[in-house]
């Protein structure tokens, strides 16, 4: 199984892998700023991993990853106990070739 990109109902989630627990993780990538409107995404992939995937007993929680989380995604998150919102900051460093 693969997790980039894994097909569920004609959709895919980004990353779906499982902890060290044994549980699945579907994680979301949002390239800049993560609105409240991807909590529904999110959770959606969610209940279909729980419906057709996990096993009895394995739990299935979701990530969101961005540049920036919106404050309408935290307050919409705010309660999920199975939901984990994270930011992202990259850096690079350019090195000349000779």
């Amino acid at each position: 199984m693969t997790g980039i990109e894994y097909p569920v109902g004609g959709r895919y989630i980004d990353i779906l892998a499982l902890d060290k627990n044994n549980n699945y993780v579907v994680i979301e990538l949002k390239v800049s700023r993560g609105y409240d409107r991807v909590i529904g995404q999110l959770l959606r992939y969610v209940s279909w991993i729980k419906k057709h995937q996990a096993e009895e007993g394995q739990d299935v929680r979701g990530i969101i990853i961005a540049r920036e989380i919106s404050e309408d995604l935290s307050l919409a998150c705010d309660g999920l106990n199975n939901v984990e919102l994270f930011e992202y900051q990259l850096s690079i460093t350019l090195n000349k070739v000779e």
